[in-house]
């Protein structure tokens, strides 16, 4: 489901970009695409949103950074076994 990983995290990432757009120039992507309420736009905005809910669903899964004993952080578990 590697494909499905990188479309979402691709649809997150333009999503960010245009909530940095709308916060910074208040310029948003959605304009260009006939408005917040037209189809396509209303397309994007669910399918970003849907994306950002995979991602949270399937992140300790997907993420080298969470998964149990790779070393790279802490976890879910809080402090690691065996001190500090």
């Amino acid at each position: 489901m590697k494909w499905l990983h990188m479309t979402a995290f691709i649809l997150v990432i333009i999503g960010g970009l245009n909530w940095l757009l709308v916060g910074v120039l208040g310029w948003d992507i959605s304009a260009f695409l006939g408005g917040m309420g037209s189809l396509v736009s209303r397309a994007i905005y669910i399918l970003v949103g849907a994306s950002a809910i995979w991602l949270i669903v399937s992140h300790k899964k997907d993420c080298k950074m969470c998964g149990m004993g790779m070393g790279g952080g802490m976890g879910m578990g809080g402090m690691r076994q065996g001190g500090m």
